[in-house]
């Protein structure tokens, strides 16, 4: 498979250093919400504070051993998954404003700008507003971060996945966030056994100690890094910010589970990617950069690094050209 984002700039720009207490008039150490301008949307963010952890486990999945040290930078986190009221202003009505009024797409508003029909309505029978977004390829969940960009000046992107996994931890190294008991999944994760097949609206069960909602199932989520097997072979000691730079279209890491998912697939460790075949009905050809078809389980959040890249840095991460999926 080739690379689905072209230029490989993103990986001295995808780690910030903490060097500073206040952002953008932000204490480092408290949340805060991200007007969207020019709409009456909002998201809300929580700081996670950069620290070591154990990363992987042992005795689990062969993909996750060895557990190792790592050691992550600062940065703000989605308080829930992206939802759909989100999503979709970025996805389809920035366009639509834009050809009804000027007749033309504007560069700094080129969100999904022609999704094939079958996709404009991708709820899978499971509603819209708070439910989190669905279904859309990691180019697409980036190039929402770029809209973002272009309508609040501020940097987002995805988590590498050792940003992932340090939130979703939060200081806890059982096998969940809250310990070692699935028993108790239930006040946290909507999963196999509760959900009736299903995404729920975003925030309805117990945060982390963090404060982030959902971070195992209702829809697992994407990172940036691509999917290596062995990836944390080698590791020696305390490995700083590690990333698996994409470099190829498939696979790349997805965490969290979903709504599909049994217990053993929602533990803090676990690791999964995407694949071809979350493609398979698509009709078009080439395949569609933004859409998965049969990936409804698949969403995302985003961070902020505390110190935010340069413009050059920016733009180059947005602006990788993505290549044609047969």
């Amino acid at each position: 498979m080739q690379n689905q984002l072209k230029n490989k700039g993103f990986t001295a720009l995808c780690i910030a250093v903490f060097m500073s207490q206040v952002v953008f008039g932000q204490s480092v150490d408290e949340p805060y919400t991200q007007p969207v301008n020019d709409t009456k949307l909002s998201f809300d963010l929580v700081p996670i504070p950069g620290g070591e952890f154990t990363m992987g486990s042992e005795g689990k999945q062969e993909d996750e051993s060895p557990a190792h040290r790592v050691k992550v930078d600062s940065f703000w986190m989605g308080k829930y998954e992206v939802t759909w009221e989100l999503f979709e202003a970025f996805a389809y009505k920035d366009y639509e404003k834009s050809i009804s009024e000027n007749k033309q797409v504007p560069e700094n508003i080129d969100a999904i700008t022609r999704p094939t029909k079958p996709y404009l309505d991708m709820t899978f029978g499971m509603g819209k507003g708070k439910h989190p977004a669905v279904a859309m390829t990691q180019y697409s969940a980036i190039q929402f971060c770029k809209w973002i960009y272009e309508r609040t000046g501020v940097f987002y992107r995805l988590p590498t996945e050792a940003e992932w996994e340090y939130a979703c931890r939060a200081g806890e190294q059982g096998d969940y966030f809250f310990g070692d008991d699935p028993a108790l999944l239930s006040e946290y994760a909507w999963f196999e056994e509760n959900s009736e097949d299903k995404t729920a609206e975003v925030g309805q069960k117990k945060p982390n100690a963090f404060g982030l909602y959902d971070m195992i199932g209702n829809v697992a989520e994407w990172t940036y890094d691509q999917y290596i097997e062995d990836a944390y072979k080698g590791r020696d000691g305390v490995v700083e910010n590690p990333l698996q730079e994409a470099t190829e279209l498939y696979p790349h890491v997805v965490r969290g589970g979903s709504y599909q998912s049994e217990a053993e697939d929602l533990r803090s460790a676990k690791r999964d990617y995407s694949d071809p075949s979350w493609k398979q009905i698509d009709p078009q050809i080439p395949k569609s950069n933004w859409w998965f078809p049969e990936a409804p389980f698949v969403g995302f959040r985003v961070v902020r690094p505390v110190n935010p890249p340069s413009k050059e840095e920016i733009e180059t991460y947005y602006n990788q050209e993505p290549i044609m999926d047969f």
